[in-house]
């Protein structure tokens, strides 16, 4: 069986390297959003022309990227969605939200100290971990039965 697996959620650490190297040898095909800041931000400007108001430079933004995105979780059949340290990701927290009202699979990455602020993400979630070995472990053990 083959998973198809969406990686959302920050863009500042290497998470998603982390677990696509660690799933090597699983039956796995891996998409993520656009993680490179400046192009995810300035995409809708870029393409379609300039804004003097930021709201509609960021919502030019906001709309071609939720292109990628919405058939990215829609294509997946495991949706892993890491809340960082360092920023809030109310874009993750849609993700997950999404994910979720669409019946998928969800995995939520956080540390503790994000336990109480997304009780409820966490709750819609299958599992709740808190590094990426343990989203690989997981993908290992529903691939291979194998813990």
């Amino acid at each position: 069986m083959t998973l198809k697996i969406y990686l959302s959620g920050e863009i500042h650490t290497d998470w998603r390297e982390q677990i696509i190297t660690g799933a090597k040898g699983l039956d796995v095909e891996f998409t993520a959003p656009v993680t490179d800041h400046a192009a995810s931000d300035d995409c809708g400007v870029t393409i379609l022309g300039a804004e003097d108001d930021k709201f509609w430079h960021d919502r030019k933004g906001a709309q071609i990227n939720a292109i990628r995105t919405r058939k990215g979780i829609e294509d997946a059949d495991v949706v892993v969605v890491r809340f960082g340290e360092k920023y809030k990701q109310w874009n993750a927290a849609f993700d997950a939200g999404y994910a979720a009202a669409l019946g998928k699979s969800l995995i939520i990455q956080h540390g503790a100290d994000h336990q109480h602020a997304l009780k409820e993400v966490d709750a819609a979630a299958l599992a709740v971990t808190e590094t990426p070995e343990q989203v690989v472990k997981i993908l290992r053990y529903v691939l291979t039965s194998k813990l």
